[in-house]
């Protein structure tokens, strides 16, 4: 069903003959996209050792990459009324490749991540849902077995392969049929969603390692609040708005949005945490982490299509409300775990956490964009998919800082004991988000459309 519904979207911006060897180039971009956003967190630990960096900076690998990526995906309708989906896919598929290539020959921290930067720019104009299941199921285990056989370079230079071919594939079949109108962009709301969201994220990234009442982050975060309050007054003054906040108007979209971003916060957080646990804490090898990661991985990805049909039989309420109660059940086992903990009860604990939120998930997104109607639809999954990006660079940020705090108050000389305190320090605020969307979950009303309200 998601398969053919994507196929019917995408034909009418590509080769329609021939649509799905046209669209091979936008799946591998969103495939190696998606890989490179849940796989990275494997490594680490391995690049904090080779660039002798702490987590608070290694961070930004993380946070820096989904910031961009939340930055472009609100400006994707625009930009494909100035360009073509050609130009769009080949400008995005030979930026993400060149993003790859500065990461995989960095000979420094700050290079690493200018190429992960430019490599979100790329991900974020060709972001397809149908990879989003399957690439975090494999990426751990594929990035820990380069890590154990070959080097960190290698995953650049491999992820730089596939853009390479899926650039080929969009040069030799990519057509185009859209008609390009250049409509008018508002350069205020362009420079309020950058300043706003990139204040907002580097103002809870730097906590970390300045401490939350440090006036670089409260100067920070005041700003991004001021401008985001300022861009989204603006949004709806506009006719034509980047985002159309107008949506939130709706109750039942408001509260499915609401869903999905605590559901991608509790699992950005929990998949940046669990690989250094197993190594900083476990001491376990990196091709060991990415064994130990995989049966979660593949059981999110089973989840995940299957809870997407139980909407149309019982609604979100029930999937959703199990699924966060579930996650919450995985998150506490993470919290017990320890240094000592067997590999058995760590999978376990994985797959547990994966049960629940790909559950809760699938449900809670159709349940809000179902609430929309005609243009509306587009606006909605453009918001989900943005604010995404952005609460999951903030919850990660989040969970590095409560990581520095955990190891901080443990007071013990052995390192992986006192990582293991920071894993639970960051594992509490997992929790904590289970325990907000399962109260939110069981205020869903039902799928009805006539009981969403109209604010004003």
């Amino acid at each position: 069903m998601e398969k053919e519904k994507i196929s019917q979207q995408l034909s009418t911006q590509v080769n329609v003959k021939h649509p799905w060897l046209a669209m091979t180039s936008m799946l591998i971009g969103a495939f190696v996209g998606m890989l490179s956003e849940t796989s990275l967190n494997i490594a680490l630990p391995t690049l904090g050792k080779v660039f002798n960096v702490e987590p608070s900076s290694l961070q930004w690998l993380v946070t820096g990459y989904m910031l961009v990526i939340g930055i472009v995906l609100p400006f994707l309708s625009l930009i494909s009324k100035w360009f073509t989906t050609r130009q769009i896919v080949i400008f995005a598929l030979a930026d993400f490749a060149i993003g790859a290539l500065i990461s995989g020959f960095a000979n420094s921290f700050t290079v690493l991540l200018i190429g992960r930067l430019i490599q979100g720019i790329g991900t974020g104009l060709i972001l397809n849902a149908l990879v989003i299941m399957f690439a975090p199921a494999i990426g751990p285990t594929i990035t820990g077995i380069i890590l154990g056989a070959l080097s960190w370079r290698d995953i650049f230079f491999i992820f730089t392969v596939l853009l390479v071919i899926g650039l080929l594939f969009a040069i030799f079949t990519l057509e185009n049929v859209n008609k390009i109108t250049r409509p008018h962009v508002d350069i205020l709301s362009v420079l309020g969603s950058i300043i706003g969201f990139s204040s907002l994220v580097a103002g809870v990234s730097f906590a970390s390692e300045a401490g939350w009442t440090s006036f670089k982050v409260l100067g920070l975060i005041l700003v991004a609040i001021i401008v985001l309050a300022l861009y989204a007054h603006r949004q709806l003054k506009l006719e034509n708005p980047v985002l159309n906040l107008r949506v939130f108007s709706k109750v039942n979209f408001r509260t499915g949005a609401f869903l999905v971003m605590i559901n991608f916060g509790i699992i950005l957080s929990s998949m940046y945490l669990l690989p250094q646990f197993i190594q900083n804490a476990m001491l376990l090898p990196v091709a060991m982490t990415g064994i130990i990661m995989l049966p979660g991985g593949i059981i999110n990805a089973l989840v995940s299509a299957i809870s997407g049909r139980l909407y149309d039989s019982i609604g979100a309420k029930i999937p959703a409300t199990i699924g966060f109660f579930i996650a919450l059940i995985g998150s506490i086992m993470f919290i017990f775990a320890s240094e000592k903990s067997s590999v058995a009860y760590v999978i376990t604990a994985h797959i547990v956490l994966m049960i629940g939120c790909p559950l809760a998930m699938s449900p809670s997104q159709t349940h809000g964009l179902n609430a929309l109607q005609g243009p509306e639809s587009a606006d909605g999954s453009t918001i989900m998919n943005t604010l995404q990006q952005i609460v999951g660079a903030i919850t990660t940020a989040i969970a590095t800082s409560l990581l520095g705090i955990g190891e901080a108050v443990s007071h013990s000389s052995n390192k992986a004991i006192s990582f293991t305190s920071g894993v639970h320090f960051g594992f509490y605020f997992t929790a904590f988000l289970t325990i907000i969307g399962l109260l939110l979950a069981l205020t869903i009303k039902g799928k009805n459309k006539s009981q969403d309200i109209e604010l004003h």
